[in-house]
Parts: C-alpha cells; sequence; structure tokens
C-alpha cells in the first residue's frame, strides 16, 4: 500500500484551495461569450469541453488517486480528528468529488459503532450502548430559542459545534417548537427543518413529529391546453416533505399537589421494544432531505415516497411492533438536603425542577432483556449554570429524540408540580 509523505495539515490546506477553486471560472466564461459577438466565419471553442477541462484541472490530481491510497488517507483523517471542530476535516473529505464523498461515506461509521457525531444524518441515528455522547443545551430567553450543542460543558476561546436549534411559538391552544439544523431559519417549508414538538394546552401532553424525505414523481398530463403551445411542460423537481409522529411524552398530573418531582412517561412509536433485547436493534435511517452544514450540500436519495406534506401516526406506514417505552428514573429523598436526588455522575450541578434521569419501562413478558437494560439510562438532563443545562443520551435513542424529550422539560406545567 502506498504510503502518504504529505502531512495532514498541507492535505487540509490542498483540499481548501480545491474547494475556493483554482482561478477564476467566471471570468473564462465571460470571455467565451465574446466569440459569440463574432462574424460567423470565426471558430468558438466548445464551451461545454472548456468547463470538463477546468474541473478535471480543479478535483484531477485529488479524483483520480488509488483507491488504496485515498481509503489510507481518509482513514487516518478520521482516526486522527475525534472531535469537533478538528472533526470538520472529514466533511471536507466528502466534499471534494463523488469518489471522495463514497470512501468517506464507507469510513465513517454511525455514532452507535463509534460515538462521534459527524455527519447530518448523524443526529437521527442511535448511540452508542456503551457511554453516552454529552452534549449541553443553551437557552436564550430573550429570543425563546434553545441551541444544542457538542461537548461536555460550554468553551472558552473556541466556538463549539452547533447539532440542532429549536425556537419555542406559544400560540393559543398549544405551543409548538420547531426545531431546525441552524439557529437562524425556523421555517417548516425550509431545507434545515428537521422536526417539531407541540404541546396541549396544559403543557402536559407533548407529541414528537419528524420529517422524512419525499418525492413527488415527475407528472406530465396528456391533456394539451392552449397555453401549452407557449409553455412546455417540464419534469417536477420538487422534493417536499412528510411529517410523521413518531412518539408522545405525558406528564402525570399532580392533583393533589404533593412535593416531588415530575412524572414522565414517553412512548417512542419509531423504537421497537425488541431493540432493548439481546441481539436486537434500533432502526437507522439512512438520509436525510437535502441539507446545508458548514457550507457544504448534501444531496442524499429520499427514504420515503409520497405526493406533499402530510402527517400520519406511524414513521413508516405500518407497524413496527411494540413501541419502546420510558420513564422517568424515581430519585430519592436526601434528609439532610431536605430534597429530592439523583446521580447524575456529576454532569448536573444545579437543583431544578427539570432535571431528569430516563430508563426503559419493561413489562413482565419481556424475558430477553439483560438486567443490566433495567437499570441502564438512557437520557439525562439537567442543570449547571444559568440558562445551560446538559444533555447526555445512548443507544437506542438518538441526538433528535433525545433533543425533543429535553424540550417537553422547558415548557411550564402548573399542573404537574
Amino acid at each position: 500500500m502506498c504510503k502518504i509523505k504529505m502531512p495532514f495539515k498541507s492535505i487540509v490546506r490542498e483540499l481548501k484551495e480545491i474547494k475556493d477553486g483554482v482561478g477564476s471560472r467566471s471570468g473564462r466564461v465571460v470571455e467565451g461569450k465574446r466569440w459569440r459577438g463574432r462574424a460567423r466565419s470565426h471558430i468558438a471553442p466548445d464551451e461545454t469541453s472548456m468547463v470538463k477541462s477546468e474541473e478535471s484541472i480543479e478535483q484531477g490530481q485529488w479524483a483520480n488517486l488509488p483507491s488504496e491510497l485515498l481509503l489510507d488517507i481518509i482513514q487516518r483523517v478520521e482516526e486522527t480528528e475525534t472531535s469537533w471542530p478538528a472533526r470538520a476535516v472529514v466533511v471536507h473529505c466528502a466534499s471534494v468529488c463523488k469518489s471522495w464523498r463514497e470512501v468517506t461515506r464507507e469510513v465513517v461509521k454511525t455514532p452507535q459503532q463509534c460515538g462521534r457525531l459527524t455527519f447530518p444524518i448523524s443526529l437521527k441515528q442511535p448511540g452508542p450502548r456503551e457511554s453516552p455522547i454529552q452534549c449541553y443545551i443553551r437557552r436564550d430567553p430573550m429570543t425563546s430559542t434553545f441551541l444544542l450543542y457538542s461537548g461536555l460543558m460550554p468553551s472558552e476561546g473556541q466556538k463549539d459545534k452547533l447539532l440542532l436549534a429549536a425556537k419555542r411559538i406559544r400560540r393559543t391552544t398549544c405551543t409548538d417548537f420547531i426545531i431546525s439544523l441552524v439557529s437562524n431559519d425556523f421555517s417548516r417549508s425550509s431545507n434545515n427543518y428537521i422536526g417539531r414538538l407541540r404541546s396541549n394546552f396544559l403543557g402536559t401532553k407533548f407529541t414528537i413529529s419528524e420529517r422524512q424525505s419525499s418525492h413527488e414523481a415527475p407528472t406530465q398530463s396528456g391533456r394539451r391546453t392552449s397555453r401549452s403551445r407557449f409553455h412546455s411542460r417540464q419534469p417536477s423537481t420538487r422534493t417536499p416533505s412528510s411529517s410523521y409522529r413518531i412518539g408522545t411524552v405525558n406528564y402525570e398530573l399532580n392533583v393533589l399537589r404533593t412535593r416531588g418531582p415530575r412524572r414522565m412517561h414517553c412512548v417512542m412509536n419509531s423504537i421497537p421494544v425488541s431493540s432493548m433485547e439481546e441481539g436486537g436493534s434500533a432502526p437507522t435511517a439512512a438520509s436525510l432531505p437535502e441539507t446545508t452544514v458548514d457550507g457544504h450540500q448534501f444531496y442524499p436519495s429520499p427514504v420515503f415516497k409520497g405526493r406533499g406534506p402530510s402527517e400520519s401516526p406511524l414513521v413508516i406506514p405500518g407497524s413496527i411492533g411494540e413501541p419502546l417505552v420510558l420513564k422517568n428514573r424515581a430519585p430519592r429523598w436526601h434528609e439532610q438536603l431536605q430534597c429530592w436526588c439523583l446521580n447524575f455522575r456529576g454532569r448536573v450541578t444545579v437543583a431544578s425542577v427539570k432535571n431528569f434521569q430516563l430508563v426503559a419501562a419493561f413489562e413482565p413478558h419481556h424475558q430477553n432483556v439483560s438486567a443490566e437494560e433495567h437499570d441502564r439510562v438512557l437520557l439525562q438532563f439537567g442543570k449547571i449554570g444559568k440558562d445551560i443545562f446538559t444533555m447526555d443520551y445512548s443507544y437506542p435513542l438518538s441526538a433528535f429524540q433525545a433533543f425533543t424529550l429535553c424540550l417537553s422539560s422547558f415548557d411550564t406545567k402548573p399542573a404537574c408540580e
């Protein structure tokens, strides 16, 4: 196998130069247009061949690398850059050309396998079983936004990686949390929109909806009108999305106003309870609608097909079996501190009614579940400072699912406290 003589910093610098482009193509296109204005006796160059030659100049030295060398480069980059912002180099590798993108997709593993978040699709894939993925949420009361970042806690002197953003919109009969990939675009018609959390009037029941990509098949009517003589029919290139309900969150009413923490009951319709059994596996998303992350465009193939936006009670038409049910872990009363306590292993430092830990709620007929799975914390959420909260999640939850469950804790619930 060929050895890499060029250091990784030089490779990254070369990749950025390729992304910026070698020379100005627009100037060459303008020069090509000047040929059109000359007499017919002049012979103009073929602009199509010019564009192809320019692309080969820009990416030829990288696109034509031997497959063994290309695989070795991307494997070393993936193993070296394990955390953000350095992990953005892996995304740069996927944006060089088609061959690099295909090899990068083969090398980069899912969060369940490697415990790292790389591409946008990673946010909708299950986390690892062994150790949770640690994130934190920053709340902005002025703008009613909630930003999910990767990392133990806010870093000093550097910008942390933004994973997801949510905006709370209070309505007359409910409250909506619109979830997006960016912090400045919360339109449901945008490609950055990936889901929504909606509460009822009392804030005791929440519905989680997830956006799934779909394609509208090109349609062409055989009936011709007078307008068809002047306007040619073009195949539709729109990619509408469908929204599916993937789970619900219920907070138990505190009618007697007794002291104690909130009681949560979550039903994850998109995760079968069999995924918690020995040898079981959780559904893993394969693609997202067209998204833009760090300036790079991704065009994954769609998974679902439909005619337009819709709302369905299931993730995929049909049944996935018995859904996974989550409940909050019961805290214990501390006599000296005179408060309810949970062991957050140092990840939560401020007492708050919003703090919780979720575990799986198994029935007696679930025989193939190990004893460790009964007590394993799948999601924990708690306060560490003013408007700063930690969020640690693991298999079978994804970052998106965990984020929506945590957002439900931010809504006011006077009937539950």
